[in-house]
């Protein structure tokens, strides 16, 4: 399968250490940092997934002409993703974010990172890239990967969707606050309900199924979109195709270890079910399983294939042998 991935890219870096003494100039602990560690994150992580279920990936972003920019870069050539659209501008800076870490907690999270829109002439640049490349690879699938940094401006978003639709490649988005209503006539629909209470201004929605159902509808009404897929944390997830049944696949009990990227996890299986032709409770069941897995491991990983095929030969409603 050939994937686009549009968006806000991160680096992740993990400081890996002890911490025995609290310091005597502030009641801090102090770290002794043994290692460094680090990962690509947010549109990067979305790529990287996408990459580890056997995707071909290519990445659109713009980033810095920083050594972030270059770590990040070497990290996800790594992992065989193409990384030839990804554009240096001097007038950005590489969003980072470290965390510092003993015997696997988190004690300190340290965010660089400028969260202002991209420059009209660094639009100008992603949005041709993007435009040239859909016209020449024809990707399965295209997914927008939204954290608010700054990349995903509104022209750039109508213009790719525009071209998508014109050659008929799907795609998918995981929004965020800012751009919320500005993908429309995006195929797959994919925010948490935190989000959703917070865009729709519905602060006592509950996640239940006629609930849910009702956004489904309202959200289809500002976007047109084809699909709406509501990642709920411990309630699971919701998914609607319009003029289709709704599904609310309840979560599976798992041992959480962290978080963060899970919603990396859940757009890149989700979006590459999609692409594969999956139904929708095929596709969420498996996105599903697929967000549990990664929230398991500590820190932003990339869904293991094996584990998720061994568990999904487990679901009935996959119809997987």
């Amino acid at each position: 399968m050939r994937v686009f991935v549009v968006g806000d890219a991160m680096l992740d870096c993990y400081w890996h250490g002890r911490a025995e003494r609290i310091s005597p100039e502030a009641p801090v602990p102090v770290v002794e940092v043994a290692r460094k560690e680090y990962r690509p994150g947010g549109a990067a992580n979305v790529a990287l997934n996408c990459a580890a279920l056997g995707a071909s990936v290519s990445l659109f972003t713009v980033i810095g002409k920083d050594e972030a920019g270059t770590q990040l870069c070497e990290s996800l050539k790594a992992a065989n993703i193409d990384t030839s659209h990804c554009l240096r501008s001097a007038n950005r800076r590489t969003t980072t974010k470290t965390r510092v870490l003993a015997r696997n907690q988190q004690l300190l999270r340290l965010d660089e990172e400028q969260n202002s829109p991209i420059e009209t002439a660094d639009e100008h640049r992603l949005i041709d890239t993007c435009l040239r490349a859909i016209q020449i690879e024809v990707p399965d699938v295209l997914i927008f990967e939204d954290y608010n940094k700054g990349v995903l401006k509104k022209n750039v978003i109508d213009r790719i969707i525009e071209h998508c639709r014109l050659l008929g490649v799907l795609t998918a988005v995981d929004p965020k606050k800012d751009n919320f209503l500005a993908y429309r006539g995006v195929d797959l629909f994919k925010p948490n309900l935190k989000e959703v209470r917070e865009a729709l201004a519905l602060s006592a929605l509950t996640p239940t199924l006629p609930e849910l159902q009702t956004v489904h509808q309202m959200l289809h009404g500002h976007l047109q979109h084809r699909t709406t897929f509501i990642t709920l944390s411990e309630h699971g997830i919701f998914a609607q195709e319009q003029g289709k049944k709704a599904q609310l696949v309840s979560a599976h009990r798992r041992n959480i270890a962290d978080v963060s990227g899970a919603g990396d996890t859940v757009i890149a299986v989700s979006a590459m079910g999609m692409a594969a032709g999956l139904d929708t409770l095929q596709m969420t069941e498996l996105a599903n399983l697929a967000g549990g897995l990664v929230c398991e491991e500590v820190g932003v990983v990339p869904v293991d294939r094996k584990k998720l095929r061994v568990e999904a030969q487990g679901v009935r409603n996959l119809g997987l042998r």
